[in-house]
């Protein structure tokens, strides 16, 4: 089996964009205000899955929810939308594709020259509904050969396209529009990523037995995809997911192509390249029958009839010979021929008697079919919602195979625990409650999930262990994860966020100049949100300032020892032991004039001060090294004079390093990604 994977398939540049706007938009939310997307982001389930459970919730009502901010999807909007969400007092992130901006202003400029608009496209479709609201009063939505021919004798037309469409199917209806009208202006805005998606489909498909699509099947582009493969290739297979995908169908291909819309995830495109990699081994097929698709006596299983005679039904029940269905097993009406009740390509389900007749052929029966009951108790603990108990019988490719009241069923590999599961080993021969997420009557599959169980446990859990909690509650817990915005620290059953500006009264680079791994603590709670499970801590809240400490232990007059830190123009920045901060001013450096403080200090000098002025309100030291030497004998006025313009200087230069020194800390904070 070759796998042929299309050069132009995935993500493409306006859903990236409009995933990292989202993703920025949740991490930077540190007010816990609600973040919502106005109708799903982009146009795949899973994607939208996942960032449903990082606190994105989809809306098509702006009106009914709790203010907060609207990340606006790839689609773009409407601009009387935007405009009432604005109105109504929330936040609007565009993540509008740039394409589709683009589009607008062109449109825009159009409709000022005085042209009709025309745009080939679905109008139900997010993207057109956007657009139309640039296209002024006078405008087509048109999707079909027959609504194109019905614009006629009109002038001055600017025909554009919505930007996943055909592009054969594009220049198809304007060459029709252009033939009955003047002056008619035709632009091609079909995405440059969706046009060399198309192409690439379209050289795949030539050359291969099938072809598998993979996106949502609300995508527009994926669809399109589908359109184009169908054209080339018998064999096209429409997918969301891997699990999707008939594997003992994919058995009988050679060549196999694969292409996904701009809306699918790479991890999704590289899982089923890697089940298709699967499926090129020799030895699948010796895996397939040892696991799910393993055949046993008593089993019910899908087949598709090959042939039919007067005394017997040849079925292909996908194992590694075919079934036969003798005439005593066919009904229990015995008046009933083979070909009054089945025909050639029927799907049936049938019971495996055994699976050798002598020549080869499994034994089979339609009759006995509706004698087994495990299979309806087990439809009825689904419908029901009932756990079900399962034992893992081995270890299969995906993930798990198990029985459950002797039928087969499915644990895929996410599914086993919460958490990531690389050796399957010690899972086998265990027993497990289950729920069932999946249970498809037609084809006999079973999927459970061991997961989903231990979900609701650990919720019950942790609403035990919210409930203990409260703001202001001092705990001890152990840092578990450093980041650049925070330590992580576990509380026992729950973990909680020093952010990086709680940690220290004093500025600091990052945590781990202050925290380890392990490190036990004793922290604050400062915030709490249960319905994010996010709990904020604080750690500085429980110590003094380090300019309280300085009052309690130095007063003016006080000749204490720090170190110079900063040396600016006019003067020193010294740090006490306290951890503050206090300016010797360059007049108060030395009785004779210097120039600049560097001429005297250095960086890392320790130095003896004299503690000349403190500032309360405003947490300013004065200092000074000059009180503390010996004073020349002659002064001259001038040099006072100069001293007391110092003073003044000293003044000036202090608000102005002050407000640098503001500006940059807001910088800091801008920068800071929680």
């Amino acid at each position: 089996m070759e796998i042929y994977v299309a050069n132009n398939s995935g993500f493409c540049f306006g859903v990236k964009r409009a995933i990292k706007l989202a993703e920025n938009t949740l991490n930077e939310n540190q007010n816990d205000e609600k973040v919502y997307s106005y109708g799903d982001l982009i146009h795949n389930p899973q994607v939208v899955e996942k960032f449903d459970k990082k606190g994105l919730k989809v809306i098509n009502d702006f009106e009914k929810e709790k203010k907060g901010t609207i990340v606006l999807r790839s689609h773009g909007i409407h601009p009387n939308i935007k405009k009432k969400m604005i109105e109504y007092g929330h936040k609007c992130i565009d993540c509008t594709c740039p394409v589709l901006l683009n589009i607008y202003r062109k449109i825009e400029k159009k409709v000022e020259n005085g042209y009709e608009i025309i745009i080939i496209g679905d109008k139900n479709h997010p993207e057109i509904k956007a657009m139309v609201g640039y296209c002024g009063e006078k405008y087509y939505v048109i999707n079909t050969k027959e609504e194109a021919e019905m614009i006629k004798n009109k002038k001055n037309l600017y025909i554009i396209s919505q930007t996943t469409n055909l592009v054969e199917k594009f220049f198809q209806f304007s060459d029709i529009i252009k033939g009955r009208n003047e002056n008619v202006v035709i632009e091609n805005t079909i995405c440059d990523a969706t046009s060399k998606r198309q192409n690439s489909c379209e050289e795949i498909s030539k050359k291969v037995d099938c072809m598998i699509v993979i996106g949502g099947y609300s995508s527009s582009n994926t669809n399109k995809l589908y359109d184009v493969a169908k054209k080339h290739c018998k064999n096209v297979y429409r997918i969301e997911t891997f699990l999707d995908l008939p594997l003992k169908d994919m058995v009988k291909y050679k060549k196999i192509g694969l292409t996904a819309g701009a809306s699918t995830p790479d991890w999704l495109i590289e899982e089923v390249v890697e089940g298709m990699e699967i499926l090129s081994k020799d030895e699948f097929m010796e895996q397939i029958e040892g696991s799910i698709k393993k055949i046993y006596p008593r089993d019910i299983v899908k087949g598709t009839i090959i042939y039919v005679t007067e005394t017997e039904v040849m079925v292909n029940i996908g194992y590694r010979s075919d079934g036969i269905i003798k005439l005593d097993e066919l009904s229990s009406d015995i008046t009933k021929k083979p070909k009054d009740l089945f025909h050639e390509g029927q799907e049936i389900d049938v019971y495996v008697i055994k699976l050798d007749d002598g020549e080869g052929n499994v034994v089979l029966s339609t009759r006995r079919v509706e004698s087994l009951k495990d299979w309806q108790n087990l439809v009825e603990k689904f419908n029901n919602k009932e756990l079900v108990e399962a034992e893992v019988v081995k270890e299969v490719k995906g993930g798990l195979l198990a029985t459950v009241d002797g039928i087969n069923a499915f644990i895929p590999a996410s599914h086993i625990t919460t958490s990531f599961v690389k050796d399957f080993a010690p899972f086998i021969g265990k027993k497990f409650e289950c729920a069932i997420i999946n249970l498809d009557e037609r084809k006999k599959k079973v999927v459970l999930s061991r997961r989903e169980v231990e979900e609701k446990e650990l919720n019950e859990k942790l609403d035990l262990a919210w409930s203990k909690l409260s703001v202001d509650d001092v705990l001890t817990g152990t840092v578990r994860k450093l980041t650049d915005f925070g330590a992580f620290v576990n509380l026992g059953d729950v973990d909680g966020l020093i952010h990086v500006s709680d940690i220290s009264w004093n500025r600091i680079k990052k945590p781990s100049d202050i925290l380890s791994v392990g490190d036990e603590v004793e922290v604050v709670i400062l915030k709490l949100n249960r319905e994010r499970n996010r709990i904020s801590l604080g750690l500085k809240q429980l110590t003094k300032k380090p300019f309280e400490l300085f009052l309690e232990n130095n007063s003016v007059g006080d000749v204490v020892t720090g170190t110079v830190i900063n040396l600016v123009d006019f003067g020193a920045f010294v740090k006490l032991k306290e951890n503050v901060e206090g300016l010797v001013h360059i007049s108060q450096i030395s009785h004779n004039h210097i120039e600049k403080a560097s001429d005297v200090l250095n960086i890392g000098d320790e130095v003896e001060v004299k503690i000349i002025n403190i500032d309360e309100e405003n947490q300013k030291i004065s200092l000074s090294i000059k009180e503390l030497l010996e004073k020349p004998v002659v002064e001259t006025v001038e040099e006072e004079q100069h001293e007391q313009e110092a003073v003044i200087e000293e003044e000036k230069e202090e608000t102005k390093f002050e407000n640098q020194e503001l500006d940059n800390s807001i910088g800091a904070l801008l920068d800071i990604e929680l």
